[in-house]
């Protein structure tokens, strides 16, 4: 464990700094969470851009380790935290992480977080084709957790804690998880976990 106590910088809608503070409280880490207001602009200030110059959250400060994106902060933390629970030390269940970091970063970004942000903070995407890529990856993601209740191993791992966050979101983007059966028992199994900590919801959930 580091001498110093992790500092993670976030956003209380973010679904990319919400897996990281998830990942942290899962792995009993403490940290201080310090949040950046995305709203009046202070990402592109001169003191968080010295942290991330692409001025985006989250960043998580490990004394004099500064890392950015949230992939690889996760990486980050397995490296040095973890014993191989959350990270599996298997080849192959080691790249079926990846491969869900990778996905995390992609089909579910171009999807359910798209949604969400044409919502949210109204984002200029497509909002019919966007949400079809929502539901697509939500149906992808439901034949991949058939028979299993992770999406990795027989524990949650990583790959979870990556797809957690936006994918319990997703009605914010007026996505519904009703027709995902096995996505919707997943989430659960995730948010009974210990130390499990839930994202800030909005008021927008309610209307889709």
């Amino acid at each position: 464990m580091s001498d110093t106590k992790i500092k993670l910088y976030g956003f209380p809608l973010s679904g990319h700094a919400h897996r990281i503070q998830l990942a942290l409280s899962l792995m009993g880490i403490p940290f201080d969470l310090e949040q950046v207001n995305l709203a009046k602009g202070e990402q592109r200030s001169d003191w968080f851009k010295k942290l991330n110059p692409a001025g985006k959250v989250p960043v998580l400060v490990d004394g004099d380790n500064v890392i950015s994106d949230s992939t690889a902060i996760l990486t980050y933390l397995a490296k040095k935290f973890d014993d191989g629970t959350w990270f599996p030390e298997s080849a192959v269940e080691a790249a079926d992480v990846e491969k869900w970091f990778v996905s995390a970063s992609t089909l579910l970004a171009q999807g359910p977080a798209a949604a969400r942000l044409i919502n949210l903070f109204g984002a200029a995407y497509d909002k019919v084709e966007t949400v079809q890529k929502a539901n697509d990856y939500l149906s992808f993601l439901d034949n991949a957790l058939e028979g299993k209740s992770y999406l990795v191993a027989d524990r949650p791992t990583f790959a979870d804690v990556a797809i957690y966050s936006y994918v319990a979101h997703a009605p914010e983007g007026h996505v519904s998880l009703a027709p995902y059966k096995n996505v919707t028992g997943w989430l659960a199994r995730i948010e009974a976990l210990d130390g499990f900590v839930p994202m800030q919801k909005t008021e927008v959930a309610a209307a889709a």
